[in-house]
């Protein structure tokens, strides 16, 4: 059944933040974008959480293994591309989680008999100027030697020179045996003053590599995402097509969180992978589902089991879905209702599922806006794009620099799972386009600009945090109450809409009461119980006391004399009265 709303629905650019009141503790340092990725439990901690609201797409031309390394220095995750061989993609996760680990496996490798052409060869393919040289020329084979850009010189020698003349011989590396520790691995190339140093089997293999620009950038990168090992996190995409191979050997790879990659979640197939995954894996496999733009659509895939829940049809850059099909929403109305049932569904189950607004993303205050209205955390694929670490080639186009950039239902990258609806194994119709984005640097530059402006939105709008950020149910505690009284015993519960704040059954409380002083200004009025308090011996509490005994000793002195000369005068009174009688006896 076909169904429609009949109200608008809107996109991002269409709406615009009002600042609220900014506090003195509203300052872009005091900010945490830290932000749950999978679902947890009313009262207990979220398993997976990043540090910034920022993952990059499931897409050739963005998530590859150099953009897997990179967003997770930042904070956020890569989710590697699932359009590839299932050997390829699992071994772009294996490299992310090695990479951090400090100890790296070697991928630039030679034998004695390549030559100094075969060296810059493999230098202008993997970028990397230290290589071994091993008995087989493998990774992990017999160490025989090095070679770094200080072992020869392209000016002087013949390109057919035999790296064994010129490699670094393994009786003159100093390196370390395995089982050594990163921090002692540190050590020996700080005391050695070494770029790298390979750590080697008893057997004389080359186990991995330890390089000092990884200690330095770990000292550099304070957000970065890491697991309990100290590795990278790193996501991956799966199909509704070969999830039964491809989740194992990703979950073998070390692979963080899965998210299905489709453009419409609301399916019997998607149901049916997570029904499959649970069954094999419990809850210890995170996987993402979607793409929904509707309530229903999310409770769907609550219920199915999805760890977290993607929002958009259509919205993105290159995607042509809405053009092709004349489906999809926008993309801030979705989020906006998506994140309304959300709340609702925890309410209800008190599990919360983190949604995720995927697309639409224009403008870097697009991804406060999406925070703002309920979002967890933003997909970006044509922002991740144009960094260096993204797969696709820079070309010069026009006198500029450019990235080439690709969607998943193009003609060029045909992935038909993405848009599998059962039939024939085959992409029927293109549903994405063929583009360029301008080229914008490193990553690292490019996200430090982005949630600079994050950060200072955020304090324009007075929260510190993403929760404090949407329009939502929230709970006030009071952590100390005035001296001489009791805290309140349970939290205030309010809303937030449209920065209108509410109290639920204030009218019926007696200890609290709100009013509307101006624009987003209220002032919350709190009546708390005084306690019985004794005066403290010696304290202030004992002088209204003393004071009045003082001045009650004081009447009572001073009346002493008065009830005195009214017992006399009474006993005067008695014998007059005694003698009258005798006289009038005796007459």
């Amino acid at each position: 059944m076909a169904y429609f709303f009949q109200e608008p629905s809107h996109t991002f650019s269409e709406y615009l933040l009002v600042p609220g009141y900014s506090s003195e503790h509203c300052i872009p340092a005091n900010v945490s974008l830290k932000t749950p990725v999978v679902r947890f439990k009313k009262g207990e901690e979220c398993p997976l959480t990043m540090n910034v609201p920022m993952v990059s797409a499931v897409m050739q031309a963005v998530s590859g293994e150099q953009m897997g390394i990179a967003l997770a220095k930042e904070g956020g995750i890569a989710f590697i591309y699932v359009s590839q061989s299932i050997e390829s993609q699992a071994a772009m996760v294996r490299k992310v989680k090695n990479y951090k680990a400090g100890f790296v496996v070697s991928d630039s490798n030679l034998r004695v008999t390549d030559t100094l052409a075969d060296v810059l060869a493999l230098k202008k393919k993997t970028g990397h100027s230290t290589m071994a040289v091993t008995e087989d020329g493998t990774g992990t084979g017999k160490l025989l030697g090095l070679v770094t850009s200080r072992d020869y010189r392209v000016s002087r020698m013949d390109p057919s020179t035999c790296v064994a003349k010129f490699m670094t011989p393994v009786e003159k590396i100093i390196s370390a045996p395995e089982g050594t520790s990163l921090k002692a691995a540190n050590d020996i190339i700080w005391d050695h003053k070494l770029n790298a140093l390979p750590i080697v089997s008893t057997e004389g293999r080359l186990v991995s590599f330890v390089f000092r620009k990884d200690y330095d950038s770990h000292k550099g990168n304070p957000l970065e995402l890491l697991d309990s090992q100290k590795r990278y996190v790193v996501g991956a995409g799966i199909n509704t097509r070969d999830y039964e191979e491809r989740v194992p050997a990703l979950v073998e790879a070390g692979v963080d969180v899965l998210v299905m990659d489709s453009s419409e979640g609301y399916s019997y197939w998607q149901k049916h992978c997570l029904e499959w995954i649970r069954a094999r894996y419990g809850n210890t496999v995170k996987v993402g589902a979607g793409n929904v733009v509707d309530g229903e659509g999310f409770r769907f895939l609550a219920d199915a089991g999805a760890d977290f829940v993607k929002i958009g049809i259509g919205g993105g850059s290159i995607c042509i879905t809405r053009e092709t099909k004349g489906i999809g929403r926008g993309q801030a109305t979705a989020v906006i209702d998506v994140a309304a049932e959300r709340d609702k569904y925890f309410e209800e189950t008190g599990i919360y599922v983190p949604i995720c607004a995927d697309g639409g993303i224009v403008q870097d205050y697009h991804i406060t806006l999406a925070l703002a209205m309920g979002a967890d955390f933003c997909m970006l694929g044509r922002y991740f794009s144009r960094f260096d670490e993204s797969p696709t080639n820079k070309i010069l186009v026009g006198g500029s620099y450019m990235k080439e950039y690709w969607g998943e239902g193009s003609a060029r990258a045909r992935n038909w799972q993405r848009y599998d609806l059962g039939g024939a194994a085959k992409l029927s119709f293109e549903e994405g386009v063929d583009s360029y984005v301008p080229y914008a640097g490193a990553l690292a530059d490019g996200m430090a600009t982005t949630l600079a402006k994050v950060r200072s939105t955020m304090c324009n709008c007075g929260a510190l945090t993403i929760p404090e950020l949407p329009n939502g149910n929230y709970l006030l505690e009071e952590v100390i109450a005035p001296k001489g009284y009791k805290k309140l015993a349970e939290p205030i519960p309010f809303r937030v809409d449209s920065g209108e704040i509410e109290l639920e059954s204030a009218a019926a409380n007696r200890f609290y009461e709100l009013s509307h002083v101006s624009g987003y200004t209220y002032r919350l009025t709190v009546r708390n119980e005084a306690l019985f308090v004794i005066p403290t011996v010696g304290g202030t509490g004992i002088y209204p006391l003393t004071l009045i005994g003082t001045v009650l000793m004081c009447a009572a002195a001073a009346a002493l004399p008065w009830f005195r000369r009214r017992e006399n005068a009474g006993d005067d009174t008695d014998a007059d009265d005694a003698d009258a009688a005798d006289e009038k006896n005796q007459t």
